[in-house]
Protein backbone atom coordinates (compact mmCIF):
# COMPACT_ATOMS: atom_id res chain seq x y z
CA UNK A 1 0.00 0.00 0.00
CA UNK A 2 1.20 3.74 -0.83
CA UNK A 3 2.18 5.92 1.48
CA UNK A 4 0.17 8.90 0.54
CA UNK A 5 -3.27 6.60 0.92
CA UNK A 6 -6.28 8.34 2.89
CA UNK A 7 -6.70 6.10 5.97
CA UNK A 8 -9.35 7.29 8.67
CA UNK A 9 -8.76 6.23 12.63
CA UNK A 10 -11.86 5.34 12.70
CA UNK A 11 -12.63 1.34 12.86
CA UNK A 12 -15.68 -0.61 14.32
CA UNK A 13 -15.15 -1.76 17.63
CA UNK A 14 -14.08 2.30 18.92
CA UNK A 15 -16.71 3.86 16.88
CA UNK A 16 -19.67 2.15 16.05
CA UNK A 17 -22.54 1.70 18.35
CA UNK A 18 -24.79 -1.35 18.34
CA UNK A 19 -28.20 -0.57 17.71
CA UNK A 20 -29.61 -4.04 16.39
CA UNK A 21 -31.29 -7.04 18.93
CA UNK A 22 -32.12 -10.42 18.70
CA UNK A 23 -36.03 -9.39 18.25
CA UNK A 24 -34.92 -7.88 15.01
CA UNK A 25 -33.36 -10.59 13.17
CA UNK A 26 -36.98 -11.10 11.60
CA UNK A 27 -37.28 -7.87 9.89
CA UNK A 28 -33.37 -7.54 9.29
CA UNK A 29 -33.77 -10.29 7.46
CA UNK A 30 -36.72 -9.27 5.12
CA UNK A 31 -35.02 -5.87 5.04
CA UNK A 32 -31.84 -7.81 3.50
CA UNK A 33 -34.32 -9.46 1.03
CA UNK A 34 -35.40 -6.44 -0.40
CA UNK A 35 -32.09 -4.38 -0.60
CA UNK A 36 -31.09 -7.23 -2.74
CA UNK A 37 -34.22 -7.48 -4.75
CA UNK A 38 -33.70 -3.64 -5.19
CA UNK A 39 -30.25 -3.95 -6.46
CA UNK A 40 -30.80 -6.65 -8.43
CA UNK A 41 -33.29 -5.04 -10.37
CA UNK A 42 -31.13 -2.80 -11.10
CA UNK A 43 -28.04 -4.40 -12.45
CA UNK A 44 -31.31 -6.72 -14.62
CA UNK A 45 -31.73 -2.57 -16.15
CA UNK A 46 -28.31 -1.92 -16.45
CA UNK A 47 -28.08 -2.59 -20.28
CA UNK A 48 -30.77 0.24 -20.71
CA UNK A 49 -28.29 2.66 -19.61
CA UNK A 50 -29.11 6.20 -21.00
CA UNK A 51 -32.69 5.16 -22.24
CA UNK A 52 -33.62 5.21 -18.10
CA UNK A 53 -35.03 8.96 -17.11
CA UNK A 54 -33.06 10.63 -14.64
CA UNK A 55 -36.43 10.38 -12.39
CA UNK A 56 -36.53 6.89 -12.20
CA UNK A 57 -32.71 6.12 -11.07
CA UNK A 58 -33.40 8.69 -8.23
CA UNK A 59 -36.18 7.14 -7.19
CA UNK A 60 -34.39 3.61 -7.84
CA UNK A 61 -31.62 5.14 -5.09
CA UNK A 62 -33.91 6.03 -2.60
CA UNK A 63 -35.74 2.70 -3.07
CA UNK A 64 -32.16 1.25 -1.87
CA UNK A 65 -31.76 3.30 1.30
CA UNK A 66 -35.78 2.74 2.26
CA UNK A 67 -35.60 -1.27 1.47
CA UNK A 68 -32.78 -1.32 4.47
CA UNK A 69 -35.22 0.53 6.88
CA UNK A 70 -33.49 3.64 6.25
CA UNK A 71 -35.51 6.95 5.80
CA UNK A 72 -34.59 9.87 3.83
CA UNK A 73 -34.40 13.28 4.03
CA UNK A 74 -33.16 15.83 0.66
CA UNK A 75 -32.90 19.41 1.99
CA UNK A 76 -31.31 22.07 0.31
CA UNK A 77 -30.36 23.30 -3.72
CA UNK A 78 -31.65 21.57 -6.57
CA UNK A 79 -28.51 20.10 -8.86
CA UNK A 80 -28.09 22.16 -11.52
CA UNK A 81 -28.22 20.45 -15.21
CA UNK A 82 -24.79 20.00 -17.49
CA UNK A 83 -20.97 19.40 -16.48
CA UNK A 84 -21.47 18.95 -12.46
CA UNK A 85 -19.12 17.99 -9.69
CA UNK A 86 -20.60 16.43 -6.85
CA UNK A 87 -18.45 16.39 -3.75
CA UNK A 88 -19.33 15.13 -0.33
CA UNK A 89 -18.43 13.88 3.15
CA UNK A 90 -17.94 9.72 3.02
CA UNK A 91 -19.36 7.51 5.85
CA UNK A 92 -20.83 4.89 4.45
CA UNK A 93 -21.95 2.49 1.25
CA UNK A 94 -25.30 4.43 1.63
CA UNK A 95 -23.66 7.28 0.63
CA UNK A 96 -23.60 6.35 -3.21
CA UNK A 97 -27.13 5.79 -4.07
CA UNK A 98 -27.95 9.08 -1.66
CA UNK A 99 -25.99 10.81 -3.74
CA UNK A 100 -27.32 9.72 -6.82
CA UNK A 101 -30.59 10.26 -5.73
CA UNK A 102 -29.29 13.94 -5.71
CA UNK A 103 -28.58 13.63 -9.26
CA UNK A 104 -27.66 10.50 -11.27
CA UNK A 105 -23.60 10.86 -12.00
CA UNK A 106 -20.94 8.62 -12.58
CA UNK A 107 -19.20 8.04 -9.48
CA UNK A 108 -15.41 7.80 -9.09
CA UNK A 109 -14.54 4.49 -7.23
CA UNK A 110 -11.69 2.22 -5.97
CA UNK A 111 -10.59 0.22 -7.86
CA UNK A 112 -11.16 -2.91 -5.81
CA UNK A 113 -15.14 -2.33 -6.26
CA UNK A 114 -14.87 -4.26 -9.26
CA UNK A 115 -14.00 -7.44 -7.43
CA UNK A 116 -17.17 -7.29 -5.15
CA UNK A 117 -20.30 -9.57 -5.82
CA UNK A 118 -23.24 -7.90 -6.94
CA UNK A 119 -21.63 -4.57 -6.14
CA UNK A 120 -19.00 -4.17 -8.69
CA UNK A 121 -20.88 -5.54 -11.84
CA UNK A 122 -23.45 -2.73 -10.58
CA UNK A 123 -20.69 -0.28 -10.34
CA UNK A 124 -19.09 -0.67 -13.15
CA UNK A 125 -22.16 -1.02 -15.12
CA UNK A 126 -23.06 2.04 -14.28
CA UNK A 127 -20.20 4.17 -15.65
CA UNK A 128 -18.45 4.63 -12.81
CA UNK A 129 -14.66 5.72 -13.07
CA UNK A 130 -12.31 4.03 -11.01
CA UNK A 131 -9.15 4.84 -8.90
CA UNK A 132 -5.86 2.63 -8.43
CA UNK A 133 -5.10 4.84 -5.19
CA UNK A 134 -1.93 2.65 -4.85
CA UNK A 135 -0.39 4.14 -7.63
CA UNK A 136 -0.02 7.98 -7.53
CA UNK A 137 1.59 8.15 -10.84
CA UNK A 138 -1.95 7.10 -12.34
CA UNK A 139 -3.85 10.15 -10.54
CA UNK A 140 -3.49 12.55 -13.32
CA UNK A 141 -4.85 10.34 -15.61
CA UNK A 142 -7.79 9.85 -13.49
CA UNK A 143 -8.38 13.43 -12.88
CA UNK A 144 -7.72 13.72 -16.92
CA UNK A 145 -10.72 11.08 -17.17
CA UNK A 146 -13.05 12.81 -14.77
CA UNK A 147 -12.43 16.24 -16.54
CA UNK A 148 -13.65 15.03 -19.93
CA UNK A 149 -16.32 13.52 -18.40
CA UNK A 150 -17.51 17.01 -16.85
CA UNK A 151 -16.66 18.92 -20.23
CA UNK A 152 -19.30 16.40 -22.03
CA UNK A 153 -22.07 17.34 -19.93
CA UNK A 154 -22.10 14.62 -17.27
CA UNK A 155 -22.12 14.58 -13.40
CA UNK A 156 -19.01 12.96 -11.41
CA UNK A 157 -19.49 12.17 -7.73
CA UNK A 158 -16.79 12.02 -5.25
CA UNK A 159 -15.74 11.92 -1.90
CA UNK A 160 -12.71 13.63 -1.61
CA UNK A 161 -11.58 12.46 1.59
CA UNK A 162 -10.63 9.37 0.44
CA UNK A 163 -11.75 6.85 2.82
CA UNK A 164 -15.04 6.76 5.23
CA UNK A 165 -15.06 8.29 8.37
CA UNK A 166 -17.72 7.29 11.17
CA UNK A 167 -19.22 10.47 10.92
CA UNK A 168 -18.29 12.17 14.31
CA UNK A 169 -14.58 12.57 12.56
CA UNK A 170 -14.11 13.59 9.39
CA UNK A 171 -11.09 13.60 7.11
CA UNK A 172 -9.66 16.75 4.68
CA UNK A 173 -10.61 16.57 1.18
CA UNK A 174 -7.95 15.64 -1.13
CA UNK A 175 -7.21 18.55 -3.59
CA UNK A 176 -6.75 16.52 -6.88
CA UNK A 177 -10.20 16.14 -8.07
CA UNK A 178 -11.01 19.55 -7.72
CA UNK A 179 -8.58 20.25 -10.33
CA UNK A 180 -10.78 18.21 -12.86
CA UNK A 181 -13.73 20.84 -11.82
CA UNK A 182 -11.62 23.93 -12.67
CA UNK A 183 -9.71 22.40 -16.30
CA UNK A 184 -13.48 21.57 -17.43
CA UNK A 185 -15.01 24.68 -16.37
CA UNK A 186 -17.86 23.62 -13.95
CA UNK A 187 -19.40 23.97 -10.67
CA UNK A 188 -18.51 21.75 -7.78
CA UNK A 189 -22.15 21.27 -5.51
CA UNK A 190 -21.20 20.19 -1.84
CA UNK A 191 -23.33 17.34 -0.51
CA UNK A 192 -23.53 16.88 3.47
CA UNK A 193 -24.70 13.81 4.80
CA UNK A 194 -25.53 12.92 8.04
CA UNK A 195 -26.95 9.53 10.10
CA UNK A 196 -28.95 9.52 13.22
CA UNK A 197 -31.89 8.04 14.66
CA UNK A 198 -35.23 9.20 14.50
CA UNK A 199 -35.50 11.78 17.28
CA UNK A 200 -32.42 13.83 17.20
CA UNK A 201 -29.64 11.58 17.82
CA UNK A 202 -26.34 11.39 15.60
CA UNK A 203 -25.71 7.58 14.70
CA UNK A 204 -22.92 5.52 13.71
CA UNK A 205 -24.50 2.16 12.82
CA UNK A 206 -24.10 2.74 9.07
CA UNK A 207 -21.18 3.93 8.95
CA UNK A 208 -18.56 1.24 7.14
CA UNK A 209 -15.10 1.67 8.29
CA UNK A 210 -11.73 0.47 8.99
CA UNK A 211 -11.97 -3.67 8.48
CA UNK A 212 -15.27 -3.70 8.97
CA UNK A 213 -17.43 -6.18 6.26
CA UNK A 214 -19.75 -4.97 3.50
CA UNK A 215 -22.29 -7.84 4.67
CA UNK A 216 -21.44 -6.63 8.43
CA UNK A 217 -22.16 -2.97 7.39
CA UNK A 218 -25.58 -3.70 5.62
CA UNK A 219 -26.37 -6.23 8.52
CA UNK A 220 -25.86 -3.34 11.27
CA UNK A 221 -28.00 -1.26 8.82
CA UNK A 222 -30.44 -3.66 8.36
CA UNK A 223 -31.27 -4.39 12.09
CA UNK A 224 -31.07 -0.56 13.41
CA UNK A 225 -34.17 1.14 14.37
CA UNK A 226 -35.04 4.63 13.43
CA UNK A 227 -32.02 5.30 11.39
CA UNK A 228 -32.67 8.39 9.27
CA UNK A 229 -30.19 9.58 6.36
CA UNK A 230 -29.88 13.55 6.00
CA UNK A 231 -29.02 14.61 2.77
CA UNK A 232 -28.27 18.37 2.89
CA UNK A 233 -27.34 19.58 -0.57
CA UNK A 234 -25.65 23.03 -0.34
CA UNK A 235 -25.21 25.69 -3.01
CA UNK A 236 -23.30 25.27 -6.24
CA UNK A 237 -19.82 26.88 -6.08
CA UNK A 238 -19.22 28.33 -9.56
CA UNK A 239 -16.65 28.01 -12.01
CA UNK A 240 -14.15 30.71 -11.73
CA UNK A 241 -14.61 31.55 -8.20
CA UNK A 242 -11.51 30.10 -6.99
CA UNK A 243 -8.18 29.96 -9.07
CA UNK A 244 -6.66 26.80 -7.47
CA UNK A 245 -7.76 23.34 -6.21
CA UNK A 246 -6.09 24.00 -2.66
CA UNK A 247 -8.69 26.72 -2.36
CA UNK A 248 -11.82 25.08 -4.31
CA UNK A 249 -11.20 21.92 -2.09
CA UNK A 250 -11.19 24.43 0.85
CA UNK A 251 -14.82 26.25 0.17
CA UNK A 252 -16.12 22.73 -0.45
CA UNK A 253 -14.82 21.08 2.41
CA UNK A 254 -17.49 22.88 4.95
CA UNK A 255 -19.85 23.21 3.23
CA UNK A 256 -19.87 19.27 3.33
CA UNK A 257 -18.95 18.16 6.13
CA UNK A 258 -20.21 17.47 9.78
CA UNK A 259 -20.77 20.10 12.20
CA UNK A 260 -18.53 20.62 14.73
CA UNK A 261 -20.37 19.76 17.44
CA UNK A 262 -21.02 16.32 15.93
CA UNK A 263 -16.98 15.89 15.73
CA UNK A 264 -15.36 13.25 17.71
CA UNK A 265 -12.89 14.55 20.63
CA UNK A 266 -9.96 12.54 18.52
CA UNK A 267 -10.38 14.14 15.13
CA UNK A 268 -8.01 14.31 12.53
CA UNK A 269 -7.62 17.71 10.96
Amino acid sequence: MSVWLPSAPCTPGACIERAGSATAVPRAVLRMVAVTAVVLAGVVLLPLGGLIPAELVKRWCRWIVRAAGVQVRITGAAAPTGGLLLVANHISWLDIPLLAAVRPARMLAKAEIRGWPVAGALTAGSGALFIDRDRLRALPGTVARIADALRSGQAVAVFPEGSTWCGRAQGSFRRAVFQAALDAGVPVQPVRLHYRIAGGTASTAPAFIGDDSLLASVWRVVTARGLVAEVDVRAAIEPGSHCDRRSLARAAQPAATVQPDWMHAALVA
